[in-house]
């Protein structure tokens, strides 16, 4: 696959050399998508993914599909608010119990 690639962010990764690390992965992924993003229109190359994410919600709130489409929407989007409502609720008490932990190892000063 890589050799049918007309042009890449970064050269193909050569057998002799040695992997790249973690970081270098993500290093490299990210020039990629930057250099992807440069080149194309980002709302383009996401509706699909985004298409799929509210028919996600859209079958959660409407598994049977009996539902106006303008109440199907609103519902569905009621239910994508919550779901990063709780996404931003669970990383809210993981960085207050990293804090914590945080400041226990320091021999319980606050930080």
């Amino acid at each position: 696959m890589r050799d049918q690639r007309t042009h890449s962010a970064m050269p193909a990764h050569s057998p002799r050399q040695e992997l790249p690390s973690e970081a270098e992965r993500r290093l490299r992924a990210r020039l990629a998508a930057q250099a992807m993003h440069a080149r194309h229109d980002a709302r383009r190359t996401t509706a699909n993914g985004r298409a799929a994410f509210q028919a996600r919600f859209e079958r959660e709130v409407d598994p049977a599909g009996v539902l106006d489409p303008e109440e199907r929407r609103r519902r569905a989007d009621s239910a994508r608010s919550a779901y990063f409502t709780r996404l931003s609720l669970a990383a809210a008490k993981a960085r207050r119990a990293k804090r914590s932990g945080t400041s226990r190892r320091r021999g319980g000063e606050n930080s």
